[in-house]
């Protein structure tokens, strides 16, 4: 099996991402699919023996939507180009809107009401041609495919409110006097308010969702474009996708080291700076890498990472693999992956999504209906002349109000932060389910040996440390550590240390840790048994490891958490990576999660209660108790964009958030 993550084009809401996740999940060959609304993109576990990226595109376009699996497409510059366009569209849509809004308001006026109908009209087909053809287009997509989705409501609303207007224009003035009605209106600008509203929220919504995925973006900044090869005394210019393994590349001071590799004696070229020196020990910045601050030398033989910068003497190094198997770029795929899964929360309202297009459109047709044979009853028969132009509003306003969008962009959106911000901490969550898990944490099992301490003897850059213990307990604590562990139990969590060693060292590791409860002398299997044993007992336990030894207990417990200096194997089993040797983002990244599902909770209730008294409004409810008042087409569709933007922007407040 493999997975992939793949842009998909053409999805505006939740409804959209709910529609095409089911299709792929029904394509034979592909073992799970899901699909991030904001991200814009799926992640496809598949075989690629029953199926391709390719044909996954062509299924996919047969609903109507678009994936980017051709390598020559570049994803950011069609998004960059829809973007500006989409600005150019609003500029005009509210130009437009003004000039319509002018004359319906009568701030101009030609002198004559059908010619300021007349003029209405053109403006306001001009505008739902040029600017709303996106809507028609996409609508008559989904119904071609027997679906629709926000687009539908958009387009539905705009075409009874403009076909209404054109009646009431050309043959308002026959039809209504002769049922007792001597002023009618047109609502040419609720038409092309709906469109100019619509478009200004999804414009602003791109702009705060760029701010969600801006994590990604610094990852990826740390990668250079071009390495300076060394090869036969001199140095090339190369570019960084060319590299590979083997080849001996140059790296001066302040710049990025472009891929993973091992560092080699310096050899001489014709172009390196005067200034560098064979005898200079180059020193690494790993800190965006490994949260540790303090520049590392670099000896012959020792390992450099992609992204980290040179800040004294020049580097050459030996390059181990491609620039993209190196740690960096798995990081990078690391956090789309978890940024592109589901909490489980998100299936419940993806399941709400599939139906809540059609469902508003029968509620519009149910408001209709009452709003018109409440004027039959009302008065003697002749509904049609004084309430159709209300129930044909009203029917509008409920089509245009109802917001899916806001509840698609609840979860992921806060996701998408969350694990971004995690990514800046220098922790690596693999997906949604685990971040969602950890704030349930209130029992951590700990190993000791490479977990909370290090060998005697055995760098490491974070800081320099004191032995303890008996003279001659072989092991230094980790520094903050300690620290570390009473921030734990001041969150509630109760901590474990589990270790092989005699009691003795054990409980002189315990107590300068400040850990209250250890086990000692205990094998793999007694790891598990005592993460099971927590769990037997009703508590949600994590464990921490990063050896071999953990791996039985990692994948035992709720949530598994690696060091980023341990085995493969454990870092393979665990859903969460420390990256670097500080033991406070074990704290960290307990406090994220829960101010992340925090922050879903407070979008999907917003959102759902945004649904829920809106729409009763704009279908006119105030009017059974009294209150002669609804909202109009025009503010629904203001209000519409809104509550996409605030679930956006709610979810960024976790970026401003130490």
């Amino acid at each position: 099996m493999e997975k992939k993550t793949i842009a998909v084009l053409g999805m505006m809401c939740a409804g959209c991402s709910a529609r095409v996740e089911r299709r792929l999940n029904e394509l034979d060959g592909v073992s799970v699919a899901t699909v991030n609304l904001p991200a814009r993109t799926a992640l496809v576990e598949y075989d690629p023996r029953v199926i391709t990226p390719q044909q996954m595109k062509e299924e996919i376009g047969k609903i109507g939507y678009d994936m980017v699996v051709d390598d020559d497409r570049n994803v950011e510059a069609i998004e960059r180009r829809a973007y500006l366009r989409l600005r150019t569209t609003v500029i005009i849509a509210w130009v437009l809107s003004m000039l319509v809004m002018a004359l319906s308001m009568g701030w101009t006026s030609t002198g004559s009401t059908d010619g300021d109908k007349q003029t209405m009209l053109i403006l306001c087909l001009i505008c739902l041609v040029t600017c709303g053809s996106q809507f028609y287009s996409s609508a008559w997509r989904q119904l071609l495919h027997g679906s629709a989705n926000m687009d539908t409501l958009v387009a539905l609303s705009t075409a009874v409110s403009f076909a209404f207007s054109v009646f009431n224009t050309f043959l308002g003035a026959a039809f209504w006097p002769s049922h007792g009605i001597s002023e009618w209106h047109t609502y040419y600008d609720a038409s092309v308010m709906i469109v100019t509203f619509v478009l200004t929220g999804r414009l602003l919504e791109e702009r705060a969702k760029n701010g969600t995925s801006s994590s990604i973006r610094a990852l990826m900044s740390l990668q250079p474009k071009t390495a300076r090869l060394v090869a036969d005394g001199t140095t090339v210019e190369t570019p960084v996708s060319a590299l590979q393994p083997g080849d001996i590349i140059e790296v001066r001071t302040g710049e990025k080291i472009p891929v993973d590799g091992t560092a080699v004696p310096q050899q001489t070229s014709p172009d390196t700076p005067q200034s560098s020196s064979n005898a200079t020990t180059p020193a690494v910045d790993e800190s965006m890498m490994t949260g540790e601050s303090v520049a590392v030398e670099k000896q012959k033989g020792d390992k450099v990472l992609a992204g980290t910068i040179v800040t004294r003497g020049t580097l050459q190094l030996k390059a181990e693999q491609t620039a993209q198997q190196t740690m960096l770029a798995n990081m990078i795929r690391m956090v789309q992956q978890a940024q592109g899964s589901k909490a489980p929360v998100q299936h419940v309202v993806d399941r709400i999504a599939l139906v809540f297009v059609p469902t508003v459109m029968g509620l519009a047709l149910l408001t209709f209906a009452i709003w018109y044979l409440a004027g039959l009853s009302a008065f003697g028969g002749d509904g049609a002349g004084t309430t159709l132009p209300r129930a044909v509003i009203s029917a509008v306003a409920v089509l245009v109000i109802a917001c899916p969008c806001a509840m698609g962009l609840a979860t992921p959106t806060a996701l998408m932060v969350g694990i971004g911000k995690a990514a800046e901490k220098n922790i690596l969550i693999k997906d949604a389910t685990a971040l969602e898990e950890m704030r349930r944490i209130d029992a951590m099992v700990i190993d000791k040996t490479g977990t909370l301490t290090v060998p005697q003897g055995v760098a490491d850059p974070i800081s320099h440390i004191s032995p303890i213990g008996p003279k001659g307990s072989y092991e230094t604590l980790k520094p903050h550590a300690r620290e570390a562990m009473l921030a734990l139990q001041r969150q509630g969590i109760d901590v474990w240390m589990c270790s092989g060693d005699k009691e003795e060292r054990v409980r002189v590791i315990a107590d300068a840790a400040g850990i209250s409860h250890y086990k000692s002398e205990v094998l793999p299997q007694d790891k598990e048994r005592l993460v099971r044993e927590l769990q037997a007992s009703g508590r949600h336990v994590a464990m921490v490891g990063d050896g071999i030894n953990d791996a039985r207990a990692l994948a035992t417990a709720d949530v598994s958490i690696a060091m980023s200096r341990g085995t493969d194997v454990a870092m393979e089993v665990a859903q969460v990576t420390l990256m670097g040797s500080d033991l406070r983002r074990l704290s960290d990244a307990v406090n994220l999660s829960r101010r992340t599902v925090a922050m879903i909770h407070q979008n999907l209730f917003w959102a759902f209660i945004y649904n829920m008294v809106c729409i009763p409004l704009a279908a006119g409810l105030p009017y059974a108790f009294g209150a002669e008042w609804q909202i109009t087409p025009m503010w629904a569709s203001a209000l519409m964009a809104f509550s996409s933007v605030s679930v956006v922007l709610n979810s960024l407040r976790l970026k401003l958030q130490r």
